[in-house]
């Protein structure tokens, strides 16, 4: 597969050189600058995928196809749904509403939104998840006066594990059930209670790292539990449009699929219908200044972050890198489902943290799907379908571009104010994601192998 990807670019690759090896510099380079933090993520992101197009790697054509246009359609249509909605004050509501049912402490509140997120995430997808409750988390820290890092960090971790469990909570696991036909039945059934586990450990770990530090004075509990909640609400008619147009696009994530409509059609979907109902009665320049507005709050700079991210590895895995990586694996398992399961659970976890899960899992299911025969049929084949979701899905929280949630919690946090650090989050990151694929690998065992 490599070989004959690397034969078809290399007519075109500057000098003459090695697409493979090119395009290989290329990804370590931007990768390394990347987590330099001397230069701003979207440029980097770009600029290597310029590289990319310009030394031949990758033409135009073909680093367009590999923009997965799906997840940009998806975060910037529930970035404007979620700018419409922000306006009637209900995430103000949510904040004031969660901070008083646990009296106002700081980590009562870190704790119970780690679990709504997780089971959000599940339920909707990780993406849509943390963009409706990062802002409520950074209301939250605005109004107790404590540090936003541990709500950010746990905020990410818990959607990557809660969207583990569900066919529709992550992207890595469409694709998978779209190869295999498995039902969200199937997904939840399978990876829900290891991912139940997970989550109760990493909520512990949570607390040892953060109970002592999550301070606040009984002044600043005493305020907030004397604000008005419900006072918050600002335009009921507006939030009953809002919340309207938000359950349908729900409803249509969890059913879309089973009619072959993606969840980025649903989101851009939904955010034209929004922007269309609350500009009904306006004038010319109303509607525009709607538009406008709506358009404003839109995370430009973590949407062409994306795409450069995109074409990056598009070009390695045109070139064959992510094909040679998935051969070495089969020739290193010696077709032994168990250790077939366990080294892809693994190599899945360590190149999901490294790269963007989904290209890889994309390049890895045809070469899962040619092993069926080899390790013995439908049923043998099983447990690597679930081994490459657990690992691509969890190896996610191994750094801050191991997933798009993270990306797009590390957008809404530096237009906050407090912009995350590469290697600050990948401290706490990466212990946590290996703990976590170290323990659905005994689940894996135990389920399938003893």
């Amino acid at each position: 597969m490599h070989g004959t990807a690397s034969a078809e670019a290399a007519h075109a690759v500057m000098f003459g050189l090695d697409p493979l090896w090119l395009s290989s510099i290329i990804l370590v380079i931007t990768y390394v600058v990347l987590l330099s933090e001397k230069f701003h993520r979207t440029v980097v992101a770009l600029l290597g995928a310029g590289v990319m197009i310009v030394s031949g790697v990758l033409d135009q054509d073909q680093a367009i196809a590999g923009i997965d246009f799906n997840t940009i359609a998806l975060l910037c249509g529930m970035m404007i749904i979620v700018s419409i909605t922000r306006k009637t004050g209900v995430f103000e509501f949510v904040a004031i509403f969660a901070a008083q049912k646990v009296k106002a402490d700081p980590l009562g509140i870190l704790i119970m939104m780690s679990i709504v997120t997780a089971v959000f995430s599940a339920l909707l997808d990780n993406l849509t998840t943390v963009l409706l409750v990062v802002p409520v988390a950074l209301l939250i820290v605005d109004k107790l006066k404590v540090s936003p890092y541990p709500f950010l960090f746990s905020q990410i971790l818990a959607s990557n594990v809660g969207g583990t469990a569900t066919l529709i909570g992550d992207p890595p696991n469409i694709l998978i059930g779209s190869a295999t036909g498995y039902s969200f039945n199937a997904f939840l059934f399978q990876l829900g209670p290891v991912s139940a586990v997970v989550m109760v450990v990493v909520v512990g770990i949570f607390y040892l790292i953060w109970g002592r530090s999550l301070q606040t004075t009984d002044a600043l509990k005493e305020r907030v539990m004397r604000f008005d909640a419900l006072g918050s609400l600002q335009d009921m008619r507006l939030l009953k449009q809002s919340l309207g147009v938000l359950v349908l696009v729900i409803a249509g994530f969890i059913i879309g699929e089973h009619y072959h409509i993606r969840p980025g059609t649903t989101a851009m979907f939904g955010a034209a219908l929004l922007l269309f109902i609350v500009s009904i009665g306006e004038d010319r320049r109303g509607q525009a200044e709607q538009v406008r507005e709506a358009l404003e709050e839109v995370e430009w700079s973590a949407l062409f972050f994306f795409i450069g991210l995109f074409v990056v590895v598009g070009g390695v895995e045109h070139a064959g890198l992510l094909g040679i990586l998935a051969e070495k694996l089969m020739a290193l398992t010696g077709g032994d489902p168990m250790i077939t399961a366990f080294t892809t659970l693994w190599l899945s976890a360590g190149v999901s943290a490294a790269i963007d899960n989904i290209p890889f899992v994309a390049t890895m299911i045809p070469l899962v799907e040619s092993m069926e025969a080899g390790l013995g049929g439908p049923v043998a084949i099983e447990p690597i379908w679930w081994s490459l979701a657990l690992g691509a899905c969890l190896g996610g929280n191994g750094s801050l571009i191991g997933a798009a949630a993270n990306v797009m919690v590390a957008g809404l946090s530096e237009r906050a104010g407090t912009p995350i650090g590469f290697m600050r989050f990948m401290a706490i990151g990466m212990p946590i994601m290996v703990l976590s694929v170290a323990i659905a690998n005994v689940y894996l065992y135990f389920r399938h192998f003893a």
